[in-house]
């Protein structure tokens, strides 16, 4: 099962801060640098988002889940989505989390690397629209799609050189998590 995270921040007075009518593809700066901060920290939240050895059997190239990091408006095949609605639903739907994984850990590590794309003003690039896993190998190269962790011992090494995630996670946590998540 997948569990598929629409994100969006709000001010005190209710705007959504993601939206911007005038923006490009009806998205606030705001938007698309919290998206750049995703897309970057994609392989380093993958252990805490697929937290078990079984959650990797559902990140396959042409199943539901996504397996490569890139992010589109309409394509169901990138990690990260922007649905068509605008205005107070104006969103990022993270599509790879696994609901078998701790939510607190969850949306804390989205959300630390969504708030590092804003604070460092991280791009994230065209979107894709093309079906990805129809794509071959070099043209995912040539749009520069690289592919999430394979399993979680993989993710687990990728999350273990992570300052942000460890920021994010506090020292105690993340060490811990590690530890604990290895012996799996």
């Amino acid at each position: 099962s997948g569990m598929h995270v629409h994100q969006s921040l709000a001010l005190n007075n209710g705007k959504n801060v993601f939206d911007d009518p005038d923006g490009e593809f009806g998205l606030s700066d705001v938007a698309l640098k919290y998206l750049g901060g995703l897309l970057t920290h994609a392989k380093e939240i993958c252990a805490i988002l697929n937290s078990n050895v079984n959650s990797f059997k559902r990140l396959v190239p042409g199943y539901e889940a996504p397996c490569y990091i890139s992010w589109a408006n309409m394509n169901r095949s990138a990690l990260l989505r922007v649905p068509a609605g605008r205005g107070m639903r104006t969103r990022v739907e993270q599509r790879n989390p696994d609901p078998a994984g701790n939510p607190y850990l969850q949306f804390a590590v989205m959300l630390a690397a969504g708030l590092d794309g804003m604070k460092n003003k991280i791009s994230p690039g065209e979107p894709i629209e093309k079906d990805i896993y129809h794509m071959s190998v070099e043209e995912r190269r040539r749009n520069k799609i690289v592919d999430l962790p394979m399993n979680l011992g993989d993710a687990l090494d990728v999350l273990a050189e992570s300052k942000v995630m460890k920021e994010a996670m506090g020292e105690h946590i993340f060490n811990h998590y590690l530890h604990i998540k290895r012996l799996e």
